[in-house]
């Protein structure tokens, strides 16, 4: 008898990522099941998936399923995973400069322990991580750090071992509540508790972040005997390395970072005898030791979850199959200084294409000779516009948007235009030695940026009768590229973004074709690199520095009009986008927030990539944004 499934979905695209999630679920299964070479075994790629007969089969696809969901409710995150096999992203740790300057101060039990010691404003508090390196995929460790099994989590966990899940949301988001016995950690003799929130998403190279804060809950109040604990707010990062070529064993980069007190940090440095050993931020820093002891003890864990490469067979025609290769692990894993530390982490050194021959990083003259590479000027932008045209001169002042151009660095509410060069994108070589450049001037000039609240998400917001598209000097500019980031919350908000062009596009330029092409090629190359500049550390870790597909992200609509393009992105319609953006705007008010969008360079004539535009915004106040009535 077959069994079916039936799904609703709104949209085409929704249907499409649910088809794909299940096709590489699939996959993944009959490639696991194979391994144990037993062809009986084997699930016929090209036959439906069968949900009777061998129970292990069905228990495994099954498993496989529910680990994509948890990551992220919903096809968008799913959808996310299985299209890095099918399409560019980006493989490095991060595509924006990062002002963190690490200097280790304490190895131990094979982790590294590092202090920021870059100038902050806010002294109360330091940032301190360990980092280790664990021979297992990153899915293995994020589902060993998520398990609150108490049997488990005490043999590597000596501080949240006897942990109880309260609350769960959106399949990426619960409330944990845990008690401790002190007498290991402190001079306190009654018995300890803490409640903390743990919100997690995974990124489209793999990389999972967990953001963990101190928390309240109504079903656990104060409880007597108990003496309630602050635990520090912290960030987990779990990025998977590529293991030696003679060599199949998984490893991952596992990243812990936290906050620490500063007088209770330097007093520890200062005098040995002051006991930090025995400090609950000790306890933290010392869990990646634990969790890298556990899994070597357990072979079963990484042997289980063995690293593979998936094809998926769905992909879209408009866009290039690249297929990656392993490559030799890097000899360093984790950048410890300012611009020197985002160089590093930049290299994409994790995934090589396999167009053209695979360069190893063998001695230091290649390694200089990369940094150098990505000091590199930005690329010529002439013949993306038409060159046998007069540009015009575009004044800001001549457009007026809701939200003010602000007048230096030190005002607040209001936004600019930064250069390119806190970015980093893909250099001329970038297929054969995944080389990354410093971004240039933006080739479109950012005139005017809205700030809307609405009752409901707003689309084509550029044929509203008061938008400057629409007025007779927006009429006359050549092109206009209009960005509406849709933001959720209540109410709703837009941030509309205005950028024009001086002339014509070039009908034979990659911008052309994105333009004037499918929405299928639009979604896979609308790219963006968002970077903090200014604000909570924790913002800046859930944020991140990395390039993101944002048509593989989220959903986008794209209207292309007269002069004019407007892509209305919808953050809430993915659970993991709507959580980062929740956090956003709880600090948006002490946030400096760059943002640089691109159209994604995948083949060899459309290298280097250059940035379309970018836009700075200072501060910005919710309350600021102005009504807009549809």
């Amino acid at each position: 008898m077959d069994i079916f499934f039936k799904i609703a979905c709104a949209t085409a695209g929704e249907a499409q990522g649910w088809i794909e999630a299940f096709d590489h679920a699939k996959q993944q299964a009959e490639y696991e099941l194979s391994r144990g070479g037993c062809t009986r075994d084997k699930l016929n790629i090209e036959a439906e998936i069968n949900l009777e007969g061998h129970r292990p089969r069905v228990r495994r696809y099954a498993h496989e399923l529910k680990r994509l969901i948890r990551i992220g409710q919903g096809p968008e995150t799913l959808l996310r995973q299985s299209s890095k096999f099918a399409n560019g992203f980006e493989e490095g740790t991060g595509d924006a400069f990062d002002a963190h300057q690490w200097k280790c101060v304490l190895t131990m039990g094979g982790i590294r322990i590092f202090e920021d010691v870059s100038d902050c404003k806010n002294v109360k508090d330091v940032l301190a991580k360990s980092v280790g390196v664990i021979d297992a995929t990153a899915d293995t460790v994020f589902e060993v750090l998520l398990n609150t099994e108490r049997q488990k989590r005490q043999e590597w966990d000596m501080l949240m071992c006897n942990l109880e899940l309260v609350d769960s949301y959106d399949g990426h988001y619960d409330v944990v509540y845990g008690t401790y016995d002190p007498k290991y950690l402190s001079w306190w003799h009654s018995k300890q508790d803490f409640i903390f929130t743990r919100q997690w998403f995974r990124g489209q190279d793999g990389t999972y972040t967990i953001l963990q804060f101190p928390a309240l809950h109504k079903k656990k109040p104060k409880r007597s005997g108990y003496r309630r604990a602050k635990v520090n707010p912290s960030t987990w990062e779990i990025r998977n390395l590529n293991a030696p070529v003679a060599s199949n064993s998984p490893k991952c980069l596992v990243t812990h970072t936290l906050e620490i007190h500063s007088a209770s940090w330097h007093q520890w440095k200062n005098n040995k005898r002051s006991k930090f050993e025995r400090s609950i931020p000790y306890a933290l820093l010392c869990q990646v030791a634990g969790l890298k002891e556990y899994i070597a003890a357990n072979p079963a864990l990484h042997q289980e979850y063995a690293t593979t490469i998936v094809q998926s067979k769905i992909s879209d025609g408009s866009t290039s199959n690249y297929e990656y290769e392993d490559e030799m692990e890097d000899e360093f894993y984790d950048a410890v200084a300012g611009e020197s530390s985002s160089s590093d982490e930049e290299s994409d050194n994790d995934l090589k294409l396999d167009k053209g021959p695979r360069v190893k990083l063998k001695n230091v003259s290649w390694a200089i000779s990369t940094l150098a590479l990505k000091r590199t000027a930005a690329p010529d932008l002439s013949e993306e516009l038409d060159p046998h045209v007069t540009p015009i001169t575009i004044r800001t002042s001549n457009f007026r948007g809701s939200l003010r151009k602000g007048k230096d660095d030190n005002d607040i509410d209001c936004w600019a235009s930064p250069s390119g060069k806190g970015f980093m994108i893909r250099g001329k070589n970038y297929l054969t030695d995944t080389s990354k450049v410093v971004g240039g001037d933006p080739l479109l000039q950012l005139i005017a940026v809205d700030w809307f609240a609405v009752n409901k998400s707003v689309d084509g917001i550029a044929l509203h009768p008061k938008c400057l598209v629409q007025s007779e000097v927006g009429k006359k500019l050549p092109f206009i590229l209009v960005i509406n980031l849709q933001v959720p919350a209540k109410p709703n908000y837009s941030l509309v973004l205005y950028y024009a062009a001086d002339r014509p596009i070039n009908k034979d330029s990659l911008l052309s074709k994105f333009v004037d092409g499918s929405d299928a090629f639009r979604d896979s190359r609308f790219k963006l690199i968002p970077r903090i500049v200014e604000g909570y550390w924790m913002v800046k870790r859930a944020v991140g520095t990395k390039a993101c597909l944002l048509g593989k992200a989220v959903t986008c609509k794209y209207f292309r009009q007269d002069n004019f393009l407007e892509i209305d992105v919808d953050i809430g319609s993915s659970s993991v986008a709507r959580g980062i953006i929740g956090l956003v705007l709880g600090y948006v008010t002490s946030l400096v927030i760059d943002l640089a969008i691109l159209i994604e360079a995948r083949e060899e004539e459309e290298l280097p990539e250059y940035i379309l535009g970018t836009v700075r915004l200072n501060h910005l106040k919710i309350e600021s944004a102005v009504p807009l009535e549809v």
